[in-house]
């Protein structure tokens, strides 16, 4: 119970301070893109909003982030907040980006008695605010979840997909799909450093190719050419770009952008 008040007074904090919180350029509101990251610490390594929005800039756009974001935090620990409404009023966010806890979206039954029904009430919220809601498809495990019944990488990004892809439809809102970038990436290159050794949290590479897919989703242009490469080698940036170009854009349907 105390673990659980801790986590939900950081997660007001955040939310109230906009924890992180980048600052658009122009004078004109209306040429600023908003985008509040909701989530946990495969948000907040290596500091995805940050990194978003720097690649952001250097296609031309002006991008103000937020962050709300603390280590093992699931869609129900953000939504339980006593402030969530009014946290999501805070600024005039363009997006709000909910990405869930590592494991639950693997699981049909966790799904159901946490993710949905958290995120349903989430997606309420936002577009209440007049954002529109996006989905953050997380990676999977390296090693799976074996205790689950996923006993490899694959299986278990394969239930991911099939956790957001459905929570996202009933919605009719858009997804992200890093994990499914991630797989791609690893399936032309299966020695990707987009780990830590952790085997769960994303190297700078992965959290690269996390703000990669989001420009795609978010602009609907491909990040492809963009000269903020998070100080990558520009060959492996290049390579990362055009993977989220290709996930996002080849098939813009599947991840409901319109």
């Amino acid at each position: 119970m105390l673990r659980r008040l801790l986590i939900l007074c950081a997660l007001v904090l955040a939310l109230v301070g906009c924890s992180g919180r980048r600052a658009c350029d122009s004078a004109d509101s209306t040429a600023c893109t908003r985008v509040l990251f909701v989530g946990n610490s495969y948000t907040y390594v290596n500091d995805l909003p940050a990194m978003f929005a720097t690649l952001a800039e250097s296609g031309g756009h002006d991008v103000e982030t937020g962050t709300a974001a603390e280590g093992g935090a699931t869609l129900a620990d953000h939504v339980d907040s006593a402030d969530a409404a009014s946290n999501l009023t805070s600024a005039r966010w363009s997006v709000v980006v909910l990405q869930e806890q590592s494991e639950i979206p693997s699981v049909d039954a966790l799904r159901q008695a946490q993710m949905f029904p958290a995120a349903r009430r989430l997606v309420r919220l936002a577009r209440a605010a007049g954002a529109e809601p996006i989905f953050f498809l997380t990676w999977a495990h390296r090693g799976g979840w074996p205790e689950y019944g996923m006993g490899d990488y694959t299986s278990m990004q394969s239930a991911i997909d099939t956790g957001y892809l459905s929570i996202a439809r009933e919605e009719s809102a858009a997804v992200a799909p890093v994990g499914y970038a991630w797989w791609t990436l690893l399936h032309e290159d299966p020695v990707a450093a987009l780990w830590q050794d952790d085997g769960s949290h994303p190297t700078v590479e992965g959290t690269y190719l996390a703000a990669c897919v989001f420009y795609a989703t978010i602009f609907r242009r491909s990040p492809a050419g963009l000269a903020y490469h998070a100080g990558l080698p520009d060959a492996e940036a290049a390579v990362v770009q055009e993977t989220a170009a290709t996930v996002v854009l080849g098939d813009p349907a599947t991840w409901g952008l319109r």
